[in-house]
Order: structure tokens, then C-alpha cells, then sequence
């Protein structure tokens, strides 16, 4: 009797731990710094930025995600902003890699990396002086365009500017308008986000209209030259008398199609343009990818980093925030995310 009452106890136990939340995946620290932007190059190399202090650090992974190189200096930019969704981006480019790089002061600065592996520091990307103060930016490319977005100030408000390069982001076109709020400014404080595919450009940024935080996407057909109409996601809207910080992030799927998500009082949402929302879970800090045509997201909730699979399934990484994924194969992604001023990383398998 007493051991069919241990054996029961004890399975109790087992099974209750079994339901406690904990991470399924092992992961591993990269670094020290905050603010990880990732890029893939065609040749299936992973590179990483980020921020440290004053620092922009750059490391590698060439054999899918498993280790990264140890950090190097990209650059020193006094009051590099690098923190609160504001740090370093990365994108390559059939030049080599580019990175843009926001300073408190407002302005936006590019690096480029060439195929001989050294780093020089190139143009800068807004054309009037200082008017990124806001640091949120996000960058894009596709063979040899680059496409830089961010909250630009010049006019006194908030609106979304953007910029492209065509030598791999060593000199930067002018400045064009791509939206401006009838409502005098878009929502201060979330990043755009930005993608490109041949020559279809993708902007989503969280607007401020009517009194609503909602998610728009706008989109160029001719490489970033011109931008059409903006088009708001989902159909429900979001009345709130402050910024969430919380931009969201966009993709294109391998048949050319616009895939978003967003977060809307707490709730992730996945959104089709035209389409209305589907619910995925609560938390905030979204991203996605898009692999082998099925989606993949992320976001923080409760603290931790979860990965949501194309299945529907939650895997929970641990503690973190800001989490960003990048496909490595049509059967791996490398998720890779902020805690505790650290860069972690995690593969996992779909």
C-alpha cells in the first residue's frame, strides 16, 4: 500500500513538473551588448550587430548558427543609441554588408564592410542634420539595393523617411517622404520595420490617426523611388493616449506576399494586408520569418522569448526580450534575443 502510494506521489510530481513552464531549448550567450540586428548573405553565412556602450561589434557564424566569432569593432559612435528597440542594423548586400547606426544626437550613420573584410565608415544616410532623434530605424536589402527607414523630425513631427543605396551602403540617395499622419504625426516611439524583394519595397510602422496606434504597410513597386498608398492591418484599432513601443515586424513569404505581425493591447496578431487578423497569443515585442513559404514568430511573454513553429507550437526559450529570427535552412531557424545586457542565441529545428 505504501508503495503504490509513493509511486502515485511521485508521479504527481513528475507530472506537474512536466506542466511547469521552462525553456525546452539549450542556448547559448554570444556576447555582451544589447540590441542584436541579424543578416544572412547568400552564401548562408550569419552575421550579427550590435551595440556595446559607444562600441558597434560585429561577429559571424558560418556554420549555421552553432558558434559565432568572437566580437570586432565595426565602429566608436559617441552616444550611439543602442537600447529600447534603438541600436545597429544589418543587411547584405551583392557589395558586402552594410550597417546603419543611430547617434542620440539624431543623426544616422553607415559602415560597409567589402569583400577584403575591412570596415569603413561611409556616408551619412539623413540628408538634414539631426533629425532621427527618436533613433528608430530599420534596414533592408536585396542584391544591390539597400533601403533605410526611420521616424524623421525635420517639419517638427514624426513621419517615416527613407533612403536607398546602390553600392552597398557607402553613398545614400536623397531623403524621400514615404508617409505623413493627416493627424500632424505617426506613433513616436515603435521602430518600422522594412523589407525588399527584387523591386517590391514593404514599409509597416505604427501609425497615429483618429486617436488609434494602428499598424500600417506601405509599399513601392520601383525599389524605394516612390511609395503608393498606406493600408492599415486588421480590422480592429487600438485607442490609446501614450506610445506601446511595439512596432512589429514584416516579411515577404517566397511567393511575393507581404506577411506582418503586431501586437494590439497585448495581443500578437498575424495579418494578411486586405485580411483580417488572426490571434497567435499575448505578449509584446514581435517578430517573424517566413520559411519555405510557412511562418514562423516570436515574441516576449511573461519575460521569456517564445518561438511559435508553423505547426502552432510554443516553444519557450528563457528569459529575454526584443527577439529577432532569421531563417538558417528551409529546417532551421536561429532565433537570437537580449537579457541581462547579453546576446543569446538558439537553433531550432521546425
Amino acid at each position: 500500500m505504501k508503495s503504490t502510494f509513493l509511486i502515485v506521489f511521485v508521479s504527481l510530481v513528475f507530472l506537474s513538473a512536466c506542466r511547469d513552464e521552462k525553456p525546452h531549448v539549450p542556448n547559448s550567450v554570444i556576447a555582451r551588448g544589447q540590441m542584436p540586428n541579424v543578416a544572412k548573405d547568400n552564401s548562408g553565412i550569419i552575421h550579427l550587430v550590435y551595440g556595446n556602450g559607444d562600441s558597434i561589434l560585429y561577429c559571424y557564424s558560418s556554420d549555421r548558427g552553432k558558434t559565432f566569432s568572437s566580437g570586432s569593432l565595426v565602429a566608436v559612435v559617441p552616444k550611439l543609441a543602442a537600447s529600447h528597440m534603438r541600436g545597429p542594423q544589418i543587411a547584405a548586400t551583392s557589395n558586402g554588408l552594410t550597417v546603419i547606426a543611430c547617434d542620440n544626437f539624431g543623426d544616422i550613420f553607415s559602415f560597409a564592410k567589402d569583400q577584403s573584410g575591412k570596415w569603413t565608415r561611409a556616408s551619412r544616410v539623413n540628408d538634414v542634420d539631426t533629425v532621427a532623434k527618436e533613433g528608430l530605424m530599420a534596414l533592408a536589402a536585396d542584391g544591390d539595393i539597400a533601403v533605410a527607414v526611420w521616424l524623421d523630425l525635420r517639419d517638427k513631427h514624426n513621419k517615416i523617411f527613407g533612403a536607398k543605396s546602390i553600392d552597398g551602403g557607402k553613398t545614400w540617395s536623397k531623403n524621400i517622404l514615404i508617409y505623413a499622419s493627416p493627424d500632424t504625426s505617426v506613433c513616436e516611439c515603435c521602430k518600422p520595420s522594412v523589407v525588399i524583394k527584387g523591386s517590391d519595397v514593404y514599409v509597416m510602422f505604427r501609425n497615429w490617426l483618429d486617436g488609434n496606434r494602428d499598424l500600417y504597410l506601405i509599399e513601392s513597386s520601383d525599389g524605394g523611388n516612390t511609395f503608393a498608398q498606406a493600408e492599415k492591418l486588421g480590422s480592429g484599432s487600438w485607442a490609446l493616449n501614450g506610445c506601446p513601443m511595439d512596432g512589429g515586424s514584416v516579411v515577404i513569404d517566397k511567393n511575393g506576399n507581404p506577411e506582418t505581425v503586431w501586437n494590439r493591447k497585448g495581443v500578437i496578431y498575424a495579418a494578411e494586408p486586405g485580411k483580417e487578423e488572426k490571434k497567435l497569443g499575448e505578449g509584446r515585442n514581435c517578430t517573424m520569418e517566413s520559411v519555405n513559404g510557412k511562418n514562423v514568430y516570436g515574441w516576449v511573454e511573461d519575460g521569456n522569448i517564445v518561438v511559435m513553429d508553423p505547426q502552432g507550437m510554443k516553444k519557450n526559450l528563457g528569459k529575454g526580450q526584443l527577439p529577432v529570427i532569421k531563417a538558417i535552412n528551409n529546417e532551421h531557424i536561429l532565433c537570437v534575443w537580449e537579457f541581462d545586457k547579453q546576446i543569446h542565441r538558439a537553433v531550432l529545428e521546425l
